[in-house]
C-alpha cells in the first residue's frame, strides 16, 4: 500500500524535505499548505522562485549576491572603501548589516577550509580577496569567521595569503562563543564583536 493517496503529492513531498531542516512530516504540512492556496498565487510563488534561481547574480567585486553586476553596497559611494570585512556567506552579510555598526565593504568567501568536508583554499574566494587588497586603497581586513577550527584555519589562511601586502588584519573579539555561527549571533553581541575586534597583523 503506497504511503500517500497521490504520487503526485508524494513528489511533492520529496522536494520539500530537500530543504534545510525539513523532515517529512513538514514536507507534507507545506506540500498540502500549497495545494489549499489559489492557483494564481501557487504560480506567482514557483515564478518567484524560478526567477530567484535562474536571475540571481553575485556581485562581481565582493560574491554577495545581487540583482545586478555589482551590489547595492559595492556601489554605495557613502561606505567606507578602506576597511573589508571578510565573512563566509550571504547570510552573514546580513547578519553584520543588521548591527547597523559597520559601514564598510564585504567580501564573501563563500565556504570556509575544511578538510572534513573536502572544502579547500581553492574552494572558496580567497584569491580574489588577495586580487582587492592588492589594488590598493584597501587598509584593514577585518576576519569575521565562525569561532570554530575552521574557521581558525581559514584565518591563519588568508592571514598568510595577505602577509605580502602589509594591511593591517584583525578578527572580531571572541564576544561570540567558540563554535557559534555568525548568522545565528544576536545583533548587539555581533555589533559590539566588530567594534572591539582585536588586531591579528
Amino acid at each position: 500500500m503506497q504511503e500517500y493517496p497521490s504520487a503526485l503529492l508524494e513528489k511533492a513531498v520529496e522536494e520539500f524535505a530537500k530543504l534545510p531542516g525539513v523532515g517529512r512530516k513538514t514536507a507534507l504540512r507545506l506540500a498540502l499548505h500549497i495545494l489549499r492556496q489559489p492557483a494564481g498565487d501557487v504560480d506567482e510563488f514557483v515564478d518567484a522562485i524560478s526567477h530567484f534561481r535562474h536571475d540571481v547574480r553575485h556581485c562581481k567585486i565582493c560574491h554577495n549576491i545581487s540583482d545586478e553586476e555589482v551590489c547595492p553596497i559595492c556601489s554605495d559611494k557613502s561606505r567606507d572603501r578602506s576597511t573589508v570585512c571578510v565573512v563566509e556567506n550571504v547570510q552573514d552579510v546580513m547578519a553584520v548589516e543588521n548591527t547597523q555598526e559597520y559601514h564598510g565593504m564585504y567580501h564573501v568567501l563563500g565556504g570556509i577550509i575544511s578538510p572534513m568536508d573536502g572544502i579547500g583554499p581553492g574552494d572558496i574566494e580567497v584569491d580574489s580577496l588577495v586580487e582587492r587588497v592588492e589594488q590598493g586603497g584597501i587598509k584593514e581586513v577585518i576576519l569575521a569567521l565562525a569561532s570554530t577550527m575552521e574557521g581558525d584555519t581559514t584565518n591563519y589562511y588568508i592571514s598568510r595569503k595577505l602577509a605580502h601586502t602589509g594591511v593591517n588584519i584583525s578578527v572580531i573579539a571572541r564576544g561570540i562563543s567558540v563554535g557559534d555561527e555568525l548568522e545565528y549571533t544576536d545583533e548587539v553581541t555581533l555589533g559590539r564583536a566588530i567594534m572591539n575586534r582585536t588586531k591579528l597583523r
